[in-house]
């Protein structure tokens, strides 16, 4: 058994064992265990990077096409996603840092297009060209293919980085840190957000819960298990945010309903008439309204199914 990112014990005991429920890239079992000393769980032992990249569907990010379920799928990314352009924006004008921002993990590149209407210059990078050619065409949206310890940007460089939902998918989430907080100008922020281990839905649902995205999530964070990590790496946590628009309410209603989740079904090309398209998309919204009480609930408790955090070098 590996070594725990965190504490480097080698005891773990196992959770679970589960496959590729949502978007059906293998049928191969992987084991969920728990660390008996720090309590992080964890995929393990961890596939090579070269078998986790056929764990990725093509087109794994949103681009909108010209059809009316994609225009409605568009606006309400729009409105979900003004949630963390609020949580962004208010880091930025709160550090006094100068500087445009960079969003590692920017995919189809909506972010980057929303700050820009905000007035805010930010850049993206993904390690996917066809992302970042999706952001420059679709959004006209500045984003480069890389990785961030190979990113081509000066230290110092940037006021703000944002990894929404990418550390859980990183063998080594501690070379991005680090490679963030050199990219950073001082009194620059990071912004992070995971799926949080802790809350009820994992509780509840275990392997069944969209957060663990078996295969795909190679680390299982709680909100101290992501401090802790940040802090290793030299940072001060400032600010947390329990509740994602975006990710709370959808990632029951995906939980609940894998096959209603319009991404998977897009990347799973199920065949569907645009008729049927649109009549699943609004079944799943209808799901994901009648999740927003008990997914207030749970983060209003500190226990809700994504963590945020604001964090400053120290």
């Amino acid at each position: 058994m590996s070594a725990c990112l965190l504490c480097g014990n080698s005891v773990a005991h196992s959770l679970f064992r589960a496959s590729d429920r949502l978007y059906a890239t293998t049928t191969r079992e992987f084991a969920v265990v728990r660390c008996d000393q720090c309590g992080l769980v964890r995929l393990d032992p961890q596939p090579s990077p070269e078998e986790l990249s056929l764990y990725y569907p093509r087109d794994y990010w949103f681009a909108p096409d010209s059809s009316a379920a994609s225009r409605l799928e568009e606006r309400y990314r729009r409105l979900v996603l003004g949630d963390h352009v609020r949580f962004v924006v208010r880091a930025l004008r709160s550090s006094g840092a100068v500087g445009p921002l960079l969003d590692v993990g920017s995919g189809g590149g909506l972010f980057l297009a929303m700050l820009r209407d905000r007035g805010f210059r930010a850049a993206g990078l993904d390690f996917s060209p066809q992302a970042a050619a999706v952001a420059w065409r679709q959004q006209g949206a500045p984003a480069v293919c890389a990785h961030l310890e190979r990113a081509p940007f000066a230290a110092g460089r940037f006021a703000a980085i944002t990894m929404f939902h990418v550390l859980e998918h990183l063998p080594d989430p501690r070379a991005y840190l680090a490679s963030a907080r050199t990219l950073l100008a001082p009194q620059g922020r990071l912004i992070v957000q995971v799926p949080n281990a802790a809350c009820w839905q994992f509780r509840l649902l275990r392997a069944g819960w969209t957060g663990v995205d078996v295969p795909r999530h190679l680390y299982d964070f709680r909100a101290r298990d992501l401090e802790t990590l940040l802090e290793s790496c030299g940072f001060e946590v400032l600010r947390r945010k329990y509740f994602s628009l975006r990710d709370n309410p959808a990632g029951l209603a995906s939980s609940l309903a894998p096959r209603l989740d319009p991404m998977a079904r897009r990347l799973r090309r199920l065949p569907e008439s645009p008729a049927l398209r649109l009549s699943k998309d609004l079944l799943y919204f209808a799901l994901v309204m009648a999740a927003l009480a008990p997914t207030a609930l749970e983060a209003a408790c500190r226990a809700g199914s994504t963590i945020m955090l604001e964090a400053r070098p120290r």
